[in-house]
Formats: C-alpha cells, structure tokens, sequence
C-alpha cells in the first residue's frame, strides 16, 4: 500500500443491487456495472526518441483492476506523433508501441476482462516544445488561456493553435479510423474515442473555441460535424458495437466553456443517434455537470447557473435521447457508493465510470460489493513518481 493512503470506513455491501447485474454494451457482457475511467498516470517508458510504450508496469496496472465481465478504458493514447500532447503516454501509431499494449490486453483478458484504448488527439492542449517546433493545431487559433501545466509539473506559456484546413481535417479523421485498426491489433476489445475534456473533437464543440467561419463552425450543426466524421469513419473501420465515446458537455478543462450546453449537445447526440446502426457507437461516455477539477460541486453548478439556460443541468436529456437508438450511457464524475446505486436504479446510466477510487483500490468492484472499505488515494502520485510504482501498482487489494 502507497505510504499515505488511509482506509475508509466499511459500509453498505451492494453484491446483489443493480450495480452488480449483467449489461450488454455492443459486443461485451459485462456481469457488473463498475468501469473503470481512462486516467493518464505517465508512466510509459521512451523507447526511442518521442515513442512512448507500455512497459511491464502498465500491465500489472490494468491487470490488477481487471474482473471477469469488468470494463476498463485506458488512459488517453495518442493516435499520431503531433496527437500526443505531452510526454511519457504511450501511443499506438508505431508497431512497438501496438506489440507493447499487447501485454496490457493480455492481462486484462486472462481475467476474462474487457477493455477500450482511448484514442486522442489533443489538439492546442499540447506542450509546445514536445512537438519539435510543430506548431499545435485546432478548431481556431485561439491559444489555451493561462499557462499549461506539464509533467513535472512544469507551466508552459501555449502557443498560439494553428487553425485545420479542411483537408487537415479529413486527414485526422482517418488518422482516428487506423488508430482504431491498430487498436484491434493491439487485442483490444474496442476503442473510445476522446470527445472530452478540451482536447481536439472538444475544441470544435464549444463555441467559446471554435470561431471558425466555415463548413465546421459557427451553428452548432457545423460544429457537430467533425466528431460525427470521426465516429462515423471508425464505426465503419471496426463495427460500432467495438466504439464508445466520451463527450463533456458542462467541461471547463482547456479553456472550454459552451454558452449553452445543453441545447448544444442535444443536437450533437441527436446526431449520434441518427448514424446508421452499423456507425452507431454502442456506449456514450459524458461526466456529469457537477463535477469540476478545480471547484467543489455547489460552485461547479453556481458557475453554470450564471449563463442564460432555460432547463437544469442534466444527462438525462441526453441520456434519453441515445437509450431510444438503442446506445447505451456510461456516466462518470466523482461517484461515489453512496451515489453510484442510485444512478443505475433511476436509469440514469446504464454504467458508473469510477476514477480515482480504482486507483488506490484495484478491488474497488469487490470492495463495493463486499462492503469493504476503501483506501484513500495519494494525488501526490497521480502523474508520475519516484519510483514509478509507488502509487500506481504498490495498492494492496483487500484483506478480511
């Protein structure tokens, strides 16, 4: 166990609630609804100049948290070398980085597991020095506000974005399509894409981003429609029952900020639903309004109540509006055991995402459902340490 993690107090067990029913998500039987959330940890390994791979570590990592008919989704994994926007992440766009995550998808399956890489692109959330004088690329060339907030951690001033060309556009869509093939190579079950967070496909969304004056900005039909471009070409490329992506429409990460996520949103699941059912991805992965990284939860949703808005901040549009095209929700954003029962028994999602608790705790789905208490965490370790296994595959599992 991490030298600063405390155990919680054992409470209710849940083995035998909703949480812990069977669920088909596309092509997975899952046997409990306790997922475990994509986290960067940087903990890759530089096998030669800028390609990052997993080493044996990653996959005692994924190991460790994997349950039979449990779903896991990786960390981030860059699709491209000018996708990744900082070190230490390992990507799949070379063949030793698909022959390296083998060994994650290896351990993960020996536990009858399954698990989605997340396939990104981080578009102007990059370092600009890691790109070897590349500029970063996005919807618009707006630079992230503030300073950027490395490994180290280290600031960095951002660089000024480049806007995509049209043709750049296409190109990534397809980059996002290989990057699933690859994935599939890997051993993988499926991929989700990163439509969250202020990375790329997020950049397009917000409004407060992208100020482009073309065919993929201004309405929000137009900003839809490189993220439906990007689902699309990889449902076609793998199946979408093998897809899933994860969108945040309430996201204040990156600098985004919607003046009216839930009407925006609205459309662009509208749009999802609407795919042909062989490009319909089998999950939507969203967090839910309150949480935020930098403020608590009552001053996540006083910020959103200050902008016009005419409804509540809510999933459960969206929720509705993907479960009639027969797509399934996964909701994430600083679950508890206390509030992740009722999410599933309101039908509010289909699937709770946890983060930060499978971190400090590789049995979180038993812990849950045993009533065994938690280990607390160490943020300390969250991206990176000294050894690299401290914090990262040093949690014990539970001892009765």
């Amino acid at each position: 166990m991490s030298a600063n993690a405390n155990i919680s107090t054992a409470t209710k067990a849940l083995r035998g609630t909703a949480l812990f029913s069977p669920v088909k998500i596309g092509n997975m039987n899952l046997l409990h609804r306790v997922c475990m959330a994509p986290m960067g940890r940087l903990r890759a390994t530089e096998a030669s100049p800028d390609e990052w791979v997993c080493g044996d570590i990653a996959a005692q990592y994924y190991g460790q948290r994997a349950t039979k008919g449990g779903f896991q989704i990786t960390e981030s994994t860059p699709i491209s070398r000018l996708a990744a926007g900082y070190p230490r992440i390992a990507g799949i766009y070379t063949q030793t980085q698909i022959e390296s995550w083998k060994q994650v998808t290896q351990a993960v399956h020996a536990k009858e597991g399954y698990i989605f890489c997340q396939i990104w692109h981080a578009g102007r959330a990059t370092i600009p020095e890691y790109l070897n004088g590349e500029i970063p690329v996005s919807s618009y060339a707006s630079p992230l506000p503030g300073s950027f907030i490395g490994p180290g951690p280290k600031e960095y001033k951002p660089a000024t974005p480049r806007e995509l060309s049209v043709s750049e556009i296409k190109e990534i869509v397809d980059e996002f399509a290989a990057a699933a093939h690859r994935s599939l190579e890997a051993g993988f079950d499926g991929v989700e894409i990163h439509g969250a967070n202020g990375y790329l496909l997020d950049q397009f969304m917000h409004d407060n981003v992208n100020k482009r004056t073309d065919g993929y900005g201004g309405s929000i039909e137009n900003r839809c429609r490189f993220p439906i471009e990007v689902i699309s070409a990889v449902g076609a490329a793998i199946g979408g029952s093998r897809v899933g992506i994860r969108l945040t429409p309430f996201n204040y990460w990156h600098g985004t900020k919607d003046s009216d996520p839930m009407r925006h949103w609205r459309v662009l699941c509208e749009k999802i639903a609407s795919l042909p059912k062989s490009q319909r991805p089998a999950y939507v992965h969203m967090i839910r309004p309150e949480y935020d990284e930098l403020l608590s939860g009552a001053d996540k949703i006083k910020s959103l109540a200050e902008r016009a808005n005419s409804e509540p901040y809510s999933l459960k549009p969206f929720r509705d509006i993907l479960k009639a095209a027969d797509i399934r929700f996964l909701a994430a954003g600083n679950y508890t055991r206390e509030s992740a029962l009722p999410t599933i028994e309101t039908d509010l999602a289909d699937a709770v995402v946890f983060g930060r608790p499978f971190i400090s705790n590789p049995d979180l789905p038993r812990r849950l459902a045993e009533g065994f208490p938690l280990t607390e965490y160490d943020r300390a370790t969250f991206y990176g340490a000294d050894p690299p296994e401290k914090g990262y595959v040093d949690y014990k599992l539970y001892q009765e």
